[in-house]
């Protein structure tokens, strides 16, 4: 059932099929914490799929209650000029995806100092989120806030390891580095959060490939601490990304929070030992969609004078990123969609490639990553001359 303008006032009762539903999903919840049920995957080598299958669990039945908040407390997403969906939609999805993370999480882990650093940071983000789908924060505030996050994070020693020790202040540069690097995932994920089902699954696709990243470097822990993000995206796909139209959106408070938890695995991983290169390739390349879309967004909006300061640029709104360049193209919403996974999915493999690869075939795979890229570039650009187009 798609929405409509009625719901927007007064959200509809649980009828019984709705409410036979609910019981069954929160049975399937219940039945995945049973100790048997978990002893079975462990014994068998499952724990990424019991993990992933947790969290989805979770998210797919938590989605549908936090519409009903949304609708309730009047938390929707009006159509607008720069914006693709027609009907008030509600937003705060992204609660629920994080929820299904954080409960999957809390009752499967033991915290690292890096897994309780990247968990602070994401409250957060998520916190700040909500609150900015509800009241609209001025951008400067929901910017001070990430910085914030990110503190947290770096204060349980998250903060990248790119400047070598011997230079002076590597560790205060490496620390300006990690600010960079979380504000910059943190906002392209964000921004791209425009089509249904792009930063879900971006989330979904970015995070199996840290997830086998991590398998190849002997990584175990980073290896199962990706397939909960996996599972919560997945849970929450069925409810956005819909033929008939979303049903709920994620709103900034999923987005920042799947595009800050995938900056933090990203930091937490030793992708290289050996080769400094490859380290800081490897989590590039796999999120290389929408650090490339914020980059070039950003250098067009420069020249061609659209924005003049940093407040401007965190202010600027328009309809100028891959996923509206790829829909002036012709391409529907859902094409588009599905383009920008397939191109993410292309960068991802080409990342896993780049561990085991001699000098020459790592060549050979950047240089095949760069001929992508290029590729976006002129079809973005075609887009931008497009007539309408911002």
């Amino acid at each position: 059932m798609s929405v409509t303008a009625g719901e927007q006032a007064v959200p509809q009762p649980l009828g019984v099929m709705p409410a036979a539903r609910a019981v069954a999903r929160l049975a399937l919840v219940g039945l995945l914490f049973l100790p048997p049920v978990r002893r079975w995957f462990a014994l068998t080598g499952l724990d990424w799929a019991y993990l992933a299958a947790l969290a989805w669990a979770v998210a797919f039945f938590g989605v549908p209650v936090v519409r009903r908040v949304a609708f309730a407390l009047g938390v929707l997403d009006a159509p607008a000029a720069r914006k693709v969906h027609r009907t008030p939609t509600p937003l705060l999805g992204g609660a629920a995806v994080y929820a299904a993370f954080a409960v999957t999480v809390l009752f499967n882990f033991n915290f690292s100092s890096g897994l309780k650093g990247v968990a602070v940071g994401a409250t957060i983000v998520v916190v700040l989120g909500v609150l900015d789908d509800v009241w609209d924060l001025p951008a400067p505030l929901k910017l001070a806030g990430q910085v914030a996050a990110v503190g947290a994070a770096v204060a349980y020693g998250v903060v990248l390891n790119i400047v070598p020790n011997w230079l002076a202040g590597a560790w205060a540069l490496n620390v300006v580095l990690t600010l960079l690097w979380f504000l910059t995932v943190t906002n392209a994920v964000q921004f791209l959060d425009g089509m249904d089902g792009l930063a879900s699954g971006l989330g979904v696709i970015a995070g199996l490939f840290f997830s086998i990243s991590a398998a190849q470097t002997s990584q175990p822990y980073l290896f199962i601490l990706a397939a909960p993000l996996v599972g919560a995206c997945l849970g929450f796909l069925p409810y956005n990304f819909r033929h008939d139209g979303a049903r709920i959106f994620l709103g900034d408070s999923g987005a920042s929070f799947i595009g800050f938890t995938l900056a933090g695995l990203a930091v937490m991983g030793e992708w290289a030992e050996d080769d400094p290169v490859v380290a800081l390739l490897t989590p590039i390349l796999i999120l290389a969609v929408p650090l490339f879309d914020i980059a070039f967004v950003g250098v067009v909006r420069v020249v061609t004078g659209k924005v003049h300061s940093l407040r401007e640029w965190l202010a600027y709104t328009g309809k100028d990123h891959i996923h509206h360049r790829f829909e002036a193209l012709g391409l529907s919403k859902a094409q588009s969609v599905l383009l920008i996974l397939f191109i993410t999915t292309t960068l991802g493999l080409s990342a896993i490639l780049l561990k085991q690869a001699t000098p020459y075939e790592a060549f050979l795979i950047l240089l095949q990553a760069a001929c992508v890229l290029a590729i976006i570039a002129t079809l973005e650009g075609v887009g931008r001359g497009r007539p309408g187009r911002s």
